[in-house]
């Protein structure tokens, strides 16, 4: 069988993972925080007998575009976004330390400042808890603040400081919940220049124009390679008859 049909269907199987991962970043285009994923394939010479003419499509590396997403002015005390380079941090039912972008929270019932999605964001010295019947701010630096409704709203009391890190970005992966992570398991240490701006969101930094237009390049790349498996089942029913006219 001609290795024509190895070398197209390799590269079929890596277009509709790349397809995949468009339609996954479109489907995010307006989440808070997020950050685009790529893929990177490379082609990879088949040896055997005779010259290396044909070549594999392989996974090379999956990354994720860390460039800065707009910028959105809400107004609410509990929206914060990262101005520049730097991560929140927060932590995961099985307590271990993951980091994001989306800086719109919220305090639970029980006082506990949350994300969200219900994460636990992560203090300098452990979980944020706010007291009750308070108004919280939230500083630059990350301090949190309360601020009593009643009866003396002058009285400011810090509760806690957001663990803000900004760990180099090839140390970083991340995981299927959209969540980074440092890929040898640590944790990062607190980086004191990391900077909030309070009331504002960072939206996705997924440019939809460019993904619309890879998904139209991956359609005609499937079809591309689709031909070309048609053109070797071809020339093997070709050989095949050539075969047998000769015997």
């Amino acid at each position: 069988m001609d290795r024509l049909i190895y070398t197209s269907m390799t590269g079929a199987n890596h277009t509709l993972n790349q397809q995949a991962t468009v339609a996954h970043n479109l489907a995010n285009a307006s989440t808070t925080g997020f950050r685009a994923e790529n893929n990177a394939f490379r082609a990879v010479p088949v040896f055997g007998d005779g010259l290396p003419t044909r070549a594999f499509v392989v996974d090379s590396t999956t990354a994720a575009d860390f460039s800065t997403g707009h910028l959105e002015t809400t107004g609410r005390d509990l929206d914060v976004a990262v101005k520049g380079s730097g991560w929140i941090t927060v932590q995961l039912d099985n307590g271990e330390e993951a980091y994001t972008r989306n800086g719109s929270l919220q305090v639970s019932p029980n006082g506990v400042l949350l994300t969200q999605n219900g994460l636990k964001v992560k203090g300098e010295t452990g979980i944020i808890a706010v007291p009750p019947e308070t108004r919280i701010t939230i500083g630059v630096d990350g301090t949190v603040s309360s601020v009593p409704i009643n009866p003396q709203p002058n009285t400011v009391a810090a509760v806690g400081r957001i663990k803000l890190v900004n760990p180099p970005e090839d140390s970083l992966v991340k995981g299927p919940d959209g969540l980074f992570r440092l890929k040898d398991g640590k944790t990062a240490p607190v980086d004191g220049r990391v900077r909030l701006i309070d009331g504002t969101l960072e939206g996705s930094n997924v440019n939809v124009v460019h993904e619309m237009v890879s998904m139209i390049a991956l359609a005609r790349q499937f079809d591309m390679q689709m031909k070309m498996l048609d053109s070797a089942q071809r020339n093997a029913e070709q050989a095949s008859e050539i075969m047998v006219l000769r015997a």
